[in-house]
Parts: structure tokens; sequence; C-alpha cells
């Protein structure tokens, strides 16, 4: 609680932020004769720069023009109006509580003191530099919207709500407690999100009121069903159309003060070969890119294990000029075909997260001339052959084709206990794997809805807009969220 005294509330509050060398601590008077004390605190990495003549003024206009223009301000004249009414601006709110006062501090807020008075004023002049919206990185299209998510939370609810104008969207805050004490909110369409699937999350976020969240990706690890699982089971993004595109589906949003990346839950799989550009397109156009992305995807995951199935265990499945031609290129090759894909994969993966860590301009160049130089080189030392070469090439070109860089992740991570098991059992342990794959696809949910879904468990009244994009008027004319209800409430 506050104390009477305005020597004691400075001394509580000098207290707490001991050693905090930007807190700032004004006293200034105010008054005809200027015989009234007062107090203003605020950190000065927080707020902009506070004066004498500002803050008086910035008092009078929290009171109003009730008082009149030339009206002396008296404390007892300000604490009245204040216990009476509260602050008449939306900045101004009354504080009663001085733990209340420090955390409206640590956010970037004035609190005003006055002589005699057991309460605080608390005023909100925030000056902390942000990034500007731009165009989102992760995500670049050729056609559509280029306004991507900052790093300030109020900035990327405004623009959700500047595209959906509806009293439906409801914004829904976490208490976070620790020590950075994170802004974390969720947002969702009150009917077409399924009621389950709010329940579960619901149930699951308040896991995060006593956490350190600092990104959005704790907020995955905090709520997602399967921790071990190499598929992820939420998606991510950096752009605003995409987000109330999937709030309309019935989906979830997560956003994270610090952070312009917005999680949406829940991610199902096919949902990761879709990308808002799809929508911009031709329904032709559009589809066919789909599929190209499917295709990619089963390259980056297979291409290696198929190669050295063929090579090691079928060479009889290979036409006979080609398999001249493969048989030449490993000519002298110390390493058989398991040992060779695992070391030009690994020097491939150095190369992809140097030119991600490095600066942008010299990463460009390690990645491309890096790829170069080191695959001539180890054709010519005779450590891997040129086909081997193109294989890791391609794989690496297919992985990349995928919109979410997080299923990307998972296809690397894949790619070596297939290869294992294509070099022991031949196409058979790869038909093995593959089959583990989709089992376990089978089996894992997402804040309890089927990963495959609409796939499997098959939802035919959802498939236009999978696989293949039926065009906008069917899709339009056929809202998702009353699939959404059908199958799930």
């Amino acid at each position: 609680m506050f104390s009477i005294r305005l020597v004691e509330n400075r001394r509580k509050l000098e207290a707490t932020f001991a050693d905090c060398h930007d807190l700032v601590v004004l006293p200034w008077r105010f008054g005809n004769r200027m015989q009234y004390e007062a107090l203003s605190v605020y950190f000065e990495t927080l707020t902009d720069r506070q004066d004498h003549n500002f803050m008086r003024e910035t008092l009078r206009s929290l009171v109003g023009n009730d008082m009149g223009s030339d009206t002396e301000l008296e404390p007892r004249q300000i604490i009245s109006y204040f216990e009476q009414h509260g602050a008449d601006q939306k900045q101004g709110i009354v504080i009663r509580r001085m733990d209340d006062a420090i955390s409206e501090l640590l956010q970037g807020n004035v609190i005003v003191l006055i002589e005699g008075w057991a309460n605080a004023i608390k005023y909100e002049d925030k000056s902390v530099e942000g990034r500007s919206v731009d165009e989102p990185v992760s995500e670049s299209v050729v056609k559509g919207p280029r306004e991507g998510t900052v790093e300030n939370l109020q900035t990327n609810i405004g623009m959700l709500r500047s595209r959906l104008q509806s009293p439906k969207f409801k914004i829904r805050k976490v208490p976070t407690g620790g020590e950075t004490k994170t802004a974390v909110i969720y947002g969702y369409v009150e009917d077409a999100v399924p009621k389950q699937t709010l329940a579960i999350f619901t149930k699951r976020i308040a896991a995060a009121a006593n956490k350190e969240i600092l990104e959005t990706s704790y907020i995955e690890e905090l709520i997602e069903d399967s921790t071990y699982s190499p598929f992820p089971q939420y998606r991510y993004t950096e752009r605003t159309d995409t987000a109330v595109a999937s709030l309309l589906e019935g989906k979830i949003v997560v956003l994270v003060q610090g952070t312009g990346i917005i999680l949406i839950c829940p991610g199902l799989f096919p949902e990761f070969f879709q990308s808002s550009e799809d929508y911009y397109e031709r329904t032709v156009i559009s589809s066919f890119i789909r599929q190209l992305r499917i295709v990619a995807f089963f390259i980056a995951l297979t291409l290696p294990s198929i190669y050295i199935a063929l090579s090691t265990f079928h060479p009889e499945l290979i036409p006979t000029v080609l398999l001249l031609a493969v048989l030449n290129t490993r000519e002298g090759i110390p390493f058989p075909s398991l040992v060779e894909a695992i070391i030009m994969l690994f020097f491939f993966e150095l190369l992809r997260e140097a030119g991600i860590r490095l600066p942008k301009p010299v990463g460009s160049a390690v990645s491309i001339v890096g790829a170069l130089i080191i695959g001539e080189a180890a054709i010519n030392a005779g450590i891997a052959s040129p086909i081997m070469v193109v294989i890791v090439a391609l794989t690496g070109i297919a992985s990349f084709s995928i919109p979410q860089y997080s299923i990307a992740i998972s296809l690397r991570l894949l790619q070596l206990p297939l290869m294992i098991m294509t070099a022991i059992l031949g196409i058979f342990g790869a038909m093995i794997g593959l089959l583990w794959v989709i089992i376990h696809l089978s089996s894992l949910q997402s804040l309890g809805q089927p990963y495959l879904s609409p796939l499997a468990p098959l939802r035919i009244g959802q498939l236009r807009d999978t696989l293949l994009r039926a065009p906008l008027k069917r899709i339009l004319n056929t809202p998702r969220r009353a699939h959404n209800r059908k199958y799930l409430d």
C-alpha cells in the first residue's frame, strides 16, 4: 500500500529499484507559489523525457476542465476529484497498490504521486523503439499483401483487427509470471473455433502462467501434444492475411510481446503445404503448385534412400545405360553409398547453417560458392561421385520448396533413419520406414484434432482445399467453419 507521505513512497520505490541507473525519480512542485509537492517516477529508457512543466500540464489534463483553466490546483481538490471520478483520460488510471505501480513502471508508464494522498496516477507515455511494419522475411510472395507483423503486440493486434472487423473476433490475455512478465494473448473467432479445441487450448496455455515466456515458440512446447515428434503440430506466420484466414477457418492465434511471429493452433499436416499466395493465383496454377510441393516433400524425404536401395540392392531396376553411367561415376569411390550420402548430406547441412547464421551479404556467397567448390573438390578427390552430388542437391532444393520451414527441418531429421534402414534391408527397409512415418502421422493429434485431417479420417467436404484448391467461388460460398462445427463439435 501507498503511504500518504511522499518521502516514504519514494524510499520504497528507490529500494525496490536499487542499482537501476535508468530509473528517474523527479520531484516537482505545483501551485501559484509552488508550495505543493509531487513526484513522478519512470524509466527513461522506456518513456519519453519528462520535465516539471510537462507533468503539471499532464496533471491538469488528467483532471480535465471541470476545475476551470484558471483554477489553482491544490492537493485536496486533485485528490477529491480522483477519488470521486478517477482519471478522465484513457491514459490516466488511479493506482491503489504499490505492487501495481511497480508493474506499471516496468511496462514503460509514468507514475505520479502527490503529498498527502495514499494513491498514485498511472500515465501511459511509452517510447520504446521498434521495427516498422515491413514485408515478411520468411514468407515472401509475388502477389498479395506485403504487410508483416512486428515486435509490438498492440501493433499486431491492430493489424488483425483492421482485417477482421467483427465483434466475434475475441482476444484474451494470458496471465504470465516470472521475472519477464511478457504479455501473451490469444485470439479466435467465436462461431468458427470448435468448442472442444478451444477448451483443450485454454487448459494447456494456463501452464504459461508461471513460466518465463520470451518468444512464441515457448508457447508451442507448452501446449503441443507430442513433444518428441519430429513433425510440428502448429504453424507460424508473419503475414496478417494468413493469420486472419486461419481465424476464419476455426484456428486460434497466439501473439507474444517482443516477437513478430504468430502461432496458429492447431496445425494439420496438409496445411503445411499451403501458402497464402495460393488464394491470389488462379485455381489451375495454385493446384499445380501444391502438387509440386507434395512431390518435393517425397523427393526430400526419400531420394537418398531410393538411390542407396537401387545402387546397392536392386541394380536390376535401373535401365542398363543409366546403370553403366552410375557405375562409371562410382569407380574409385572408397565408401559405400550410405557413407557417401551421409558425408555429402552432412556437408550440405553445414553449408545451409552457415548461410543462415552469417550476415546476408556474406551468407549467400558462402552457401552458393561453398556448395560449388566443395562439390567439385569432393568429385576430384574421389570422395563422392557426381551422381551423389546431384542427389544431395536435388534433396536440398526440394526441401526449400516447402512453404513452412518447420516441416522442412522434420525431413532433415528423418532422412538418416530411412537411409540406414534402406542400407540394411534395401527397398523393403525404405518401405518399413515410410510405413512407420505414416503410422506416426495417423496417430498424431494437434489440440485433439487428427493430424492428417481431412485425409485421415476422410472428410470429403473439406478436400476441396487440401491437395487441390477448388475455385474460390466454391470455397467462399461454403465457409469452412461450417465443416469444422459439423465434424469437431
